[in-house]
């Protein structure tokens, strides 16, 4: 028969992210997370080293390169921070912030909060603030620490699942990648390039051809040359929306 001794049978999950099969897969109870990351999704896109990957759905945990050999079924799961959840799997690459996902994951379960009970309502919408303040590079360590023991504390107060759970991505993230908040809090540095207040886009003069594509195409006119000088964009104006990087093809936009 498929599957544990526990955890008995088949499971459907929805493999999506930076990975080169995506969509529903039937496996197994007891797979690791390798075989299904690198034989059935077939490896990360564009040969991009993986970095994490969230296991159940929003409230799901994340989980490292160090798991990857780790049987999924639910006491395994459950040991690392993750849950079985909805099913979700979420494959990220070396490219992905991981104090911006567990914003993004904490964003939704916040707006689904009933708001019957105080650590969900009031709780998950304090954690997202202090995310915000981190990822603005606005952080200190006190908020760190807040932000970690509240985690636990909505976790384990809050009267539902969602609640109890909607903490997950921010304590996985914490526990596994905590070098990265420092990052954001000691360094005002967003490793992976991500955070908007934490980086910059620039304009490689030896890589610059002038033709001048970035600046006809930036919506906020940000960029200045001329076919005798470089192009600059004015960091002031700048909305770090990207276009000029899509736009440009010579590869000489870059972040810093």
């Amino acid at each position: 028969s498929m599957g544990t001794e526990k955890s008995k049978g088949t499971k459907i999950f929805a493999l999506t992210g930076k990975i080169t099969n995506t969509g529903l897969i039937e496996v197994p109870m007891g797979i690791t997370i390798r075989e299904i990351i690198y034989e059935l999704g077939g490896g990360l896109l564009n040969g991009k080293e993986f970095k994490a990957v969230q296991i159940g759905g929003p409230s799901g945990g994340c989980l490292t390169k160090e798991h990857l050999d780790l049987p999924i079924d639910y006491e395994s799961l459950t040991g690392a921070g993750a849950i079985m959840g909805s099913g979700g799997l979420v494959v990220m690459d070396e490219d992905t912030c991981m104090v911006d996902v567990s914003k993004f994951f904490l964003e939704f379960t916040q707006r689904e909060s009933c708001g019957k009970c105080v650590p969900c309502r009031e709780g998950t919408k304090q954690m997202l603030l202090m995310l915000q303040k981190i990822c603005d590079g606005e952080g200190t360590l006190e908020d760190l620490d807040k932000l970690e023991k509240l985690a636990y504390v909505v976790k384990e107060t809050s009267l539902c699942g969602l609640g109890q759970t909607a903490p997950n991505p921010v304590i996985t993230t914490i526990r596994y990648f905590r070098d990265e908040y420092l990052a954001h809090i000691e360094e005002k540095r967003c490793p992976a390039k991500v955070c908007p207040k934490l980086i910059k886009y620039v304009v490689d003069p030896e890589k610059c051809r002038k033709c001048g594509l970035c600046a006809r195409n930036c919506p906020v006119n940000c960029i200045s040359g001329d076919r005798q000088t470089p192009y600059f964009i004015d960091q002031e104006k700048c909305i770090k929306c990207g276009t000029c990087i899509q736009v440009c093809p010579f590869g000489a936009i870059g972040k810093v």
